[in-house]
């Protein structure tokens, strides 16, 4: 597995001498390098930027990821509406990896993460912080509000309101069908930004998300297409040594030219769509 960052101006991301890269390449698997979490991500991340920030520190930087859970992790606690209760509820917190004092991970004797539940916290209304959970001296005292406490001290009325429409599939252009449709919608719930934005953003550097379900015709596509189609041309093995440097060497074979024209080729796609053109028009 192989993680990078390209652009259409300076092709892989190198540093200007070409002593440090932005790649990062791993063998996915239990027993092996295991696989690319979001800690993996945020540490390339932020190498990435340093390289950026030393070595093209008059560039505007806007990294550009795939919408894909360990992008879009969010610290933990963060608010979501998600499996919230309509009322009270013991029950309802947030389910973490257990970590030691250092930071590592906590393993269960059978290998896995070891978990522990923690209340949701990062609520925000009229500017102040707006508790999830009740307080002494309630009666209630620990437990989770209900979305409907929740919404009624923000002034909004949940009667006859259902917790969640059937699947969350709420009728468009419905805002306030259930009260978690209403929470979803709220300004606290809607700006939780991932790690990665947060770390981004704390370095200067701008974060996208391209939409859930997106061309593949994007830039970044068809630089990978273009890659695997000169590693497919080597011959096959099983040592991963060989594996590794065919597929660095076929990333390393992507002509600049060629990624500029898969630039102004995607370009090309999004005005016609943006047109109202249908794909076969767009090419």
């Amino acid at each position: 597995m192989v993680a990078d960052y390209v652009s259409a101006k300076y092709a892989w991301l190198r540093s200007a001498d070409g002593s440090e890269e932005a790649c990062v390449a791993m063998v996915p698997g239990k027993n092996k390098d295991g696989y690319f979490t979001n800690d993996d991500i945020l540490a390339q991340a932020c190498n990435t930027m340093s390289i950026s920030t030393r070595n093209y520190p008059h560039e505007h930087h806007v990294f550009i990821y795939d919408n894909v859970t360990t992008h879009l992790k969010c610290p933990e606690g963060s608010l979501s509406a998600t499996k919230m209760t309509k009322g009270p509820s013991a029950k309802f917190l947030v389910e973490v990896n257990d970590r030691n004092p250092d930071g590592s991970q906590i393993y269960t004797r059978d290998g896995k993460f070891q978990k522990k539940k923690i209340p949701m916290t990062g609520a925000v209304f009229n500017g102040q912080p707006q508790k999830l959970y009740f307080s002494d001296p309630h009666p209630l005292a620990g437990q989770f509000k209900g979305m409907d406490e929740i919404l009624q001290e923000r002034g909004i009325s949940t009667n006859g309101k259902l917790a969640q429409c059937k699947g969350f599939k709420c009728p468009p252009p419905a805002l306030d069908c259930c009260c978690q449709r209403i929470l979803y919608n709220q300004p606290d719930f809607k700006q939780v930004q991932s790690m990665l934005e947060m770390e981004c953003e704390t370095a200067g550097f701008d974060v996208l998300f391209l939409p859930k379900f997106h061309c593949e015709l994007n830039f970044i596509e068809q630089c990978w297409g273009y890659a695997k189609r000169l590693y497919r041309l080597n011959p096959e093995s099983s040592r991963e040594d060989a594996l590794e440097r065919n597929t660095l060497a076929a990333l390393d074979a992507v002509p600049l030219v060629s990624m500029r024209r898969f630039a102004n080729r995607a370009m090309h796609f999004m005005d016609t769509y943006m047109k109202g053109l249908t794909g076969a028009q767009a090419t």
